[in-house]
């Protein structure tokens, strides 16, 4: 733990220290030596508190451990790791807390940690914003023993965690996935109309589908089954060439992004995702968690337009800021584009 001790005086420290100068007063004035031995006692009763709670913050170690998917704006359950390198001396009454610009976490109390021990406890923290966040601030302190004076030191983590962009629903956003999923085409095995074969019955399957005849051919349950039809592919493509000042759109579209790729994601849909400088197909190259890492540090890069692809048939949706007159003469004439309209109307009408 590296850091620098910060006293400051609590409420019982502020009467103390009235008391204190109101008996420095009296002996002096007095120049009884009753009222100087109680002074003597009292200054060092201020030292005794003063090195008890420097000894408490003595060699205590602090480490996190995060799950591994951290999405912004979502309270994640972390465990925060507290050890005492002090062989023999306990530390009492332990406050820690984050001391975080882009995340809150939740306030810890140990009343006692022995010498040597380790404690695991239960902490859970928000981050604000997507991103890489290197490191941490966190601060332990104590009153102990008396509570006169309140003392602390700062600590910094050098662990680096990435955080993905939100993935629940905004205004706009569950819309747009309404009107995006009724244009996608899937079926589930067993509902198209080609017969494809017959196999065993699998555990929990309906029976409307058992093949009576093969049934009582072999003796046991046969399932009829149907060849299943090719799923519609839906592009995502999320423009990068966004003017200066329009950061805050931007923000908003990566979100969108993220939000419909984890809900599309959810219902095995398959998923082109692409930019001008990444491209993934989903699931085929990977999985949400793929996209998500992306998005969590994708930034604008500018001066260079979203080219469409004409490879294959597919539905399109494409989040550009760019003038839908613009992107229409590009080539994205049936794309569906998600411009200012939708994210910066839906953000107003909040």
């Amino acid at each position: 733990m590296r850091g620098r001790l910060l006293p400051r005086v609590g409420g019982a420290g502020l009467v103390f220290a009235v008391a204190l100068s109101a008996v420095a007063a009296a002996a002096v004035i007095t120049a009884n030596n009753l009222l100087f031995l109680i002074l003597a006692a009292m200054l060092s009763t201020l030292m005794i508190s003063g090195l008890i709670s420097s000894l408490s913050l003595a060699g205590l170690e602090l480490d996190f451990v995060l799950p591994e998917h951290i999405t912004a704006r979502r309270p994640v359950r972390a465990r925060a790791l507290v050890r005492n390198l002090k062989r023999r001396m306990p530390s009492f009454s332990i406050h820690l807390e984050g001391r975080h610009d882009q995340a809150v976490s939740s306030p810890l109390y140990i009343p006692l940690l022995p010498g040597g021990a380790r404690l695991e406890l239960p902490v859970e923290i928000r981050f604000e914003r997507r991103g890489l966040h290197r490191g941490g601030s966190f601060l332990f302190s104590t009153s102990f023993p008396f509570g006169f004076l309140e003392r602390s030191v700062s600590v910094s983590l050098t662990t680096q965690v990435l955080v993905y962009p939100p993935v629940e629903p905004q205004p706009g956003f569950e819309e747009l996935l309404a009107s995006v999923r009724g244009e996608l085409e899937t079926q589930s095995r067993g509902r198209g109309q080609d017969f494809y074969r017959i196999r065993p019955y699998e555990p929990f399957e309906s029976a409307r589908h058992v093949d009576w005849k093969a049934t009582a051919h072999t003796g046991e349950l046969q399932v009829r089954e149907f060849a299943r039809e090719q799923e519609r592919l839906l592009e995502i493509f999320l423009d990068l060439d966004v003017p200066h000042g329009r950061e805050a759109w931007f923000e908003k579209a990566v979100e969108c992004c993220a939000f419909l790729i984890w809900r599309l994601s959810e219902r095995a849909a398959r998923i082109r995702f692409r930019t001008q400088l990444y491209e993934i197909l989903l699931p085929e190259m990977g999985d949400a968690c793929e996209v998500l890492r992306y998005l969590a540090l994708v930034q604008p890069f500018r001066g260079r337009a979203p080219e469409p692809r004409s490879d294959e048939e597919c539905s399109q949706v494409l989040l550009s800021i760019q003038p839908e007159s613009r992107l229409r003469e590009l080539g994205w004439r049936e794309a569906r584009i998600v411009g200012v309209e939708l994210l910066e109307g839906a953000a107003a009408r909040q």
